[in-house]
């Protein structure tokens, strides 16, 4: 590690102005940032610490009815508060990685990163999430860009992820075993207007919504109906783990779980 100075705003005003200095860095859990600082591979001259933001902390429940969650809240919080309200994100909450990260990481730090094959990208695009700033709104669908890529701005803060609570949802994940991370996760949620599945860890694009089984369990949300459709193949991830095909593979397997489990 190299020296580098330490900011803790306790607002989000002051956060966003600490952000403002050169080489600055937002930090939420760490579980991304510090190991790659670790690494040398970032070197930030100001880390501007998320976590003593008390309006950025925790989960509620607004008068439309949507799980509320700030975007400093740690993945632990979010497996037990947002329980009662909406068991689907819960559970994949709780699924993030071992106690220690599930105790550090932040909502707000996973979708800021946006890794490819991170679980709450696929909650919050499967959801249709909004995902609130220190400046404006931005729909879940405009906020994913690809790998690593997100509609965020320089210095914009994820202050809170609000999520339209379906009436069925799950998450199922394929579990690469050494890094926790999921190889291949499906988060399927049912509401009055349509499903939407979500796909996390399968393309070279980042998370995507898989729009043939949208339409096909939107008419009739039950395992089989998505029997004689194919995810597309072009853009999966090869890697020593599994084949483009495998992953394919295991995109079928994860959402007729998902569905099997949500009805």
């Amino acid at each position: 590690m190299y020296n580098f100075e330490f900011a803790k705003p306790a607002t989000i005003t002051d956060a966003v102005k600490a952000l403002a200095a050169e080489d600055a860095q937002a930090l939420g859990g760490g579980q991304t940032l510090l190991p790659t600082m670790k690494q040398r591979l970032a070197s930030p001259a100001t880390l501007v610490s998320l976590n003593a933001i008390p309006e950025m902390i925790g989960v509620c429940v607004n008068d439309k009815g949507e799980v509320c969650i700030g975007g400093a809240t740690t993945h632990a919080t979010v497996a037990q508060e947002a329980r009662a309200h909406y068991p689907g994100l819960a559970a994949l909450a709780s699924q993030i990685g071992d106690p220690a990260v599930r105790n550090r990481g932040t909502i707000g730090g996973s979708l800021a990163n946006n890794d490819p094959s991170a679980c709450y990208p696929a909650a919050a695009l499967g959801s249709g999430a909004l995902i609130k700033t220190n400046s404006r709104d931005i729909a879940a669908d405009a906020y994913f860009q690809g790998m690593f890529a997100t509609a965020l701005a320089p210095g914009e803060i994820i202050t809170e992820v609000r999520f339209p609570v379906p009436q069925k949802s799950n998450y199922q994940k394929f579990v690469q075993p050494a890094s926790r991370f999921a190889l291949v996760g499906v988060f399927v949620a049912k509401y009055a207007d349509g499903v939407r599945v979500a796909v996390t860890g399968a393309s070279t694009d980042g998370v995507f919504r898989w729009a043939e089984a949208e339409a096909a369990l939107s008419a009739d949300f039950a395992k089989g109906a998505i029997d004689a459709l194919s995810p597309p193949k072009g853009d999966m991830i090869a890697d020593l783990h599994g084949s483009a095909d495998y992953r394919a593979h295991l995109v079928k397997v994860m959402t007729g779980r998902a569905v099997a489990a949500a009805g």
